[in-house]
């Protein structure tokens, strides 16, 4: 698979991730679509997932996978941090 499928959830208004997910299956023919969080974002991803799954693609995907993860990185004053990641992997029934 590769990374055309995968939607990164930000700070743009949720509908709009739902809609990429929807448009990645329907338009697109994904088999898969991924959509990868970090941080304060995780919630909105697992929200995405779900509503995506069980209002819009009901019967027709499911949740496949999820991964969750840390990864460290230097922020703006050079301070080791950690941040937390998930990847929820939808996937046709």
């Amino acid at each position: 698979m590769t990374d055309d499928n995968s939607i990164f959830i930000g700070n743009k208004p949720f509908m709009n991730y739902v809609t990429g997910v929807v448009m990645q299956f329907t338009t697109k023919g994904a088999d898969e679509v991924i959509i990868k969080a970090r941080g304060k974002f995780i919630s909105r991803a697992v929200d995405v997932a779900e509503v995506t799954a069980k209002r819009f693609l009901d019967e027709k995907v499911a949740v496949k996978n999820i991964d969750i993860d840390s990864e460290g990185f230097q922020n703006k004053e050079g301070k080791d941090v950690r941040v937390s990641t998930i990847e929820i992997t939808l996937a046709k029934k």
